[in-house]
């Protein structure tokens, strides 16, 4: 098994092999920042633990107390996912556009 890093929150670790060593819900492959973009969008903790019930609800609580002390580095991780999705989308688009010729 990957070393665990601990972090300062009981509920978020770093494993190295698991969403490239950024931080994510003890046990699970949820990260943090999944958990905060949830938050920003308006989610309430019950409707995150619905959507992923294998959550408890302290770990989601201990996520969004991350994102708050850690907000810097977790936008960063958006903000580059966002970038990552559009150029796969245009990817897509390409691809697609090849099989019309």
């Amino acid at each position: 098994m990957p070393p665990v890093q601990q972090t300062e929150h009981p509920y978020i670790v770093r494993v190295e092999s698991i969403c490239g060593g950024r931080p994510t819900a003890k046990g699970t492959r949820i990260s943090v920042r999944h958990i905060a973009q949830l938050y920003k969008a308006g989610d309430m903790v019950e409707e995150i633990l619905q959507a992923h019930p294998h959550l408890s609800a302290a770990a989601v609580y201990d996520a969004i107390s991350y994102y708050l002390d850690h907000q810097e580095e977790i936008e960063q991780e958006i903000a580059e996912n966002r970038s990552l999705t559009a150029n796969e989308m245009h990817n897509q688009v390409v691809f697609l556009q090849a099989f019309k010729r």
